[in-house]
């Protein structure tokens, strides 16, 4: 069996993920960008180009001989972590996981060609499938005629700043659509998640060219990967809020002292810690599992989803109350972490969804 610590080179990664992000990416940046979203789009276009080009994090599941760095889902995975911790307004988990292992499912030369972009990070792609939309589940496909697509896809995550979709259509193959181009309208939908935001997408006679002939594969693909390691996403969601609520039960004082010295505060902090503990070792086997190729992957991305959603919506909860309520005011970065939460609890099939789906895995289906 794999070993599940962190090692060197990851703790490394992290500890330089963290530094760009404390310097670019601060609690009080990302609500300025959610009240007044800058005239690039919903995405931090600085941040992205540090975290691509300077860092060549883009580029981590894509092999070498491709142009990526070739490394595995467990280095992706703490990549996700910090920008959890920091909600940071980046399409990392839909353009350099969903999207890149979507491609890697292709053959051919225009998904190679297209791995090369986004590994470089110069080109920003879209799974166009609906956030909701679980591993193996059916999801809708435009109408492909003479080359050109036609209808409207809804609830596709950051295809705002996208620069390609990836398109399933109903001759069953996948194609790759500028959003450029004449013939593609991106509509921006008021999300709850101001930093993951969500769009319907309409193609009206859209040129497109096909990247696989059977899409369903290459998309169960991405979105068994974006599932699995939206796990590491919700941790680092998680032990930010359960970080920042324990210091703000030590400093927070009521009939002088600390709040956190009641027991009651410890009782629920110690629960929550616990949760955030078994959710860790939960997104480290899904990203594990899919870094080794396990037959267990799959049992390990439902497992994993179905225990770290609830944990990350209850830990933005506890923080919430336990603040005070001040993190019901827009100056608190608390209810970021909420609305990041309730929307990942969502993203990639639902709890129960996953733990339907494990069930039939594992063979422990209800009488």
């Amino acid at each position: 069996m794999s070993d599940l610590l962190y090692s060197e080179e990851e703790e490394a990664l992290r500890s330089a993920v963290r530094g760009l992000l404390a310097d670019r990416c601060d609690a009080a940046t990302v609500l300025a960008r959610a009240e007044s979203p800058a005239a690039d789009g919903p995405h931090d276009r600085e941040l992205w180009k540090a975290l691509t080009e300077g860092m060549g994090l883009a580029g981590l599941l894509v092999p070498e001989e491709l142009g990526g760095q070739g490394a595995t889902h467990r280095e992706a995975a703490v990549v996700l972590e910090e920008l959890g911790r920091a909600v940071a307004p980046v399409p990392y988990l839909t353009s350099a996981v969903v999207a890149t292992e979507t491609l890697l499912a292709c053959t051919g030369s225009e998904a190679t060609e297209l791995l090369a972009a986004l590994a470089a990070g110069r080109t920003v792609a879209a799974l166009a499938v609906g956030l909701a939309a679980a591993p193996g589940a059916a999801f809708p496909g435009v109408r492909h005629e003479a080359g050109a697509l036609h209808g409207e896809l809804t609830g596709i995550a950051d295809a705002a700043g996208a620069d390609i979709l990836l398109v399933p259509a109903d001759d069953g193959a996948l194609h790759a659509v500028h959003t450029a181009q004449d013939g593609v309208t991106v509509t921006p939908r008021t999300s709850l998640d101001l930093t993951r935001p969500l769009a319907t997408v309409t193609f009206e006679g859209a040129a497109a060219r096909e990247l696989t002939r059977d899409a369903a594969p290459a998309v169960r693909r991405g979105l068994r990967a974006g599932a699995a390691l939206l796990a590491s996403e919700q941790l680092g969601v998680a032990e930010w809020c359960l970080t920042e609520t324990v210091g703000y039960t030590k400093e927070r004082n009521q009939f002088n002292r600390p709040v956190g010295s009641f027991q009651a505060l410890k009782h629920r902090l110690a629960e929550l810690w616990l949760e955030v503990v078994n959710t860790r070792a939960a997104a480290r086997n899904a990203a594990d599992a899919l870094a080794t190729e396990s037959a267990d992957a799959d049992v390990a991305t439902a497992l994993a989803q179905a225990y770290a959603a609830p944990v990350a919506v209850h830990a933005a909860e506890e923080a919430l109350q336990l603040h005070g309520g001040i993190g019901m005011t827009w100056e608190h970065p608390v209810h970021l972490y909420l609305k990041r939460a309730k929307a990942d609890s969502i993203a990639y099939g639902a709890a129960g969804r996953h733990r339907a789906a494990l069930a039939e895995l594992v063979d422990l289906r209800a009488p």
